[in-house]
Parts: structure tokens; sequence; C-alpha cells
């Protein structure tokens, strides 16, 4: 469809006279009902206001789209940047319960996965790891849900380079912490909706100071893309108030594993010294639960 996810309702507005009597029902409640509707089957769509489900497909081709699934996410990405935590607790309830809570969300996950695959720009994915063998610095900043994947990223480029900085909230503000970035350097931009404004304002903060960012965010929508030189995309459609970020943790073990594939050696002689430092000082107790087992 040519008119952007903004445009959308404004679309359904425009058509809304030349609509059949079971089309403008269907439209009627996606204006009035534009959250629950982004979560509905084409066949509980249909029910809710009274129509056939090919009413609900022909409604989509309407309006320019090529089947009811296109509509769908059209309306998910209309409405995820903009849904508080509360709101997301009431949609859940109309899609997974206590019952199919774990198949539910398992399936989402699969599918974030499977569609985060399909999307997947290769030359894009080689250029960042092209650009974290020749940065000087790299910067890694995620903030608020997406602070797991950012220590995870940081946590493991640190054990394969030695140029590697946690951008994080602290003593001092993340502006101090970046304060000493160039154009030699890199910066990763981890967020997902709801996008956290210091992330953006960080990836414009590089931007301007002529720095290659990197961001992985969920969309060329996303706020953090606009801001990138390179953006890599994982899907993560949410199934609940909490956000699925099953997909960009697997791109991220992706990106982590294309690094240390690079770095081979490195990794073996730091992981050797790692595993006599780890059992010198019992790091880990595996040894202690065999003998009490």
């Amino acid at each position: 469809m040519e008119n952007t996810n903004q445009d959308l309702m404004r679309t359904i507005q425009i058509k809304f006279p030349r609509m059949s009597k079971g089309q403008k029902l269907i439209a009627e409640y996606i204006l009035k009902h534009y959250d629950k509707a982004a979560f509905m089957t084409a066949s509980k769509l249909g029910t809710s206001v009274g129509v056939s489900e090919s009413t609900v497909v022909r409604f989509a081709n309407e309006l320019g789209f090529t089947g009811y699934p296109e509509l769908q996410k059209a309306l998910q990405e209309l409405i995820k940047t903009k849904l508080t935590t509360v709101q997301r607790i009431e949609l859940s309830n109309n899609f997974i319960n206590e019952e199919n809570a774990l198949k539910g969300v398992l399936k989402s996950d699969m599918e974030n996965i499977r569609g985060t695959l399909e999307k997947m720009n290769i030359k894009t994915f080689e250029n960042v790891v092209n650009n974290i063998f020749t940065a000087k610095k790299i910067y890694i900043i995620g903030l608020r849900s997406s602070t797991a994947l950012a220590e995870f990223l940081g946590f493991y480029l640190n054990l394969i380079l030695d140029n590697v900085k946690m951008v994080s909230y602290g003593i001092s503000d993340i502006f101090e912490q970046m304060i000493s970035i160039t154009e030699d350097d890199l910066v990763i931009g981890i967020g997902f909706p709801r996008y956290a404004s210091r992330t953006i304002e960080a990836l414009n903060f590089a931007h301007r100071k002529g720095t290659t960012v990197v961001a992985i965010t969920d969309s060329l929508l996303s706020p953090l893309a606009s801001k990138a030189d390179y953006t890599l995309i994982a899907q993560s459609n949410m199934a609940s108030f909490v956000d699925s970020l099953v997909a960009p943790l697997s791109l991220i073990n992706a990106l982590i594993i294309a690094v240390g594939l690079r770095e081979k050696e490195k990794i073996s002689s730091t992981f050797t010294e790692l595993e006599n430092i780890w059992e010198d000082y019992q790091v880990y107790s595996y040894k202690d639960s065999e003998e009490k087992y």
C-alpha cells in the first residue's frame, strides 16, 4: 500500500462514502476501536461487526492492501508506539489468556523470528560486522527494556574485542559518557517500542558528530533508524504487555557469532584463560554440585 501507516485512518475516512454497507460497518469499528481490531483475525473482526470474513478481506483490498494480514500489520504498526502498558494488558486479554499463554507467546515469538529472517538484509548485516572491526571505539546503548539486549551484546563483544564501552544510566549522563566520540568510532543503538527517548537523543548526538551509527530496532520507520547509517531489523510484535525480545536477541546472537568467527584464535586464548580464572576463583559451582549430588 502506498499510504504510510499514519495516513491509514485518513484513507479509511476518504474511501468511506464509496464503501458497501458491510464495509462501512468495518470502517466505523476500526476508526473507533483500531487498537482492538489490530489483534483480531479477519473472522473475529467480521463477527464483531456482523459481516462475513470475505467482506473483511474485500475491505482490506478496498484500502489498497493485498489481503487482511497486511491491513492488520499496518494497524499494529500504527498503535504499538502509542499504547500504554495498561492498554497492552487490556488488549492481551483478547487473544491470550492463562490457558493458552504458553502456546500463544511461543507461537508469537516463533513468528517474530521467522519474520526477522525473511526481512533481514544480509549485506547490511555484513557491513555492520565490518564496521565493528574498523571502529576505533564501539559504544553500545540500549535503555529501558532494551538494557538487557545491550548488556548481552556488550558482555560478549568485550570478551572478543578490547574497545567496547557500554553507555547506560548512572552517575554521569549518557552524553558525558559519549563526549569523546569521533568519526572513527561506532555507536550501536538498540530500541524497540515504546522507544526510549534518551536512546534516540544519543543516536542523534552521535549522528551530528559524524560517528557511524547502527540501529537495532523493529522497523525502518523507527525513530532510531532515521538517525542510523545501518539498520538491522528484528521483529518484536508484542503478545502482551511484555515486549517480545526473542527475535532481537537472536539477531544479536548472530552478530556476536559473526564477529567471533573472525577472531577464533583470540577467543580460544581468552576463554582458556577465563576457564582457569573461573576455576581458581570458583566462579561456577558445578564441582560443588557434582559432589553434593
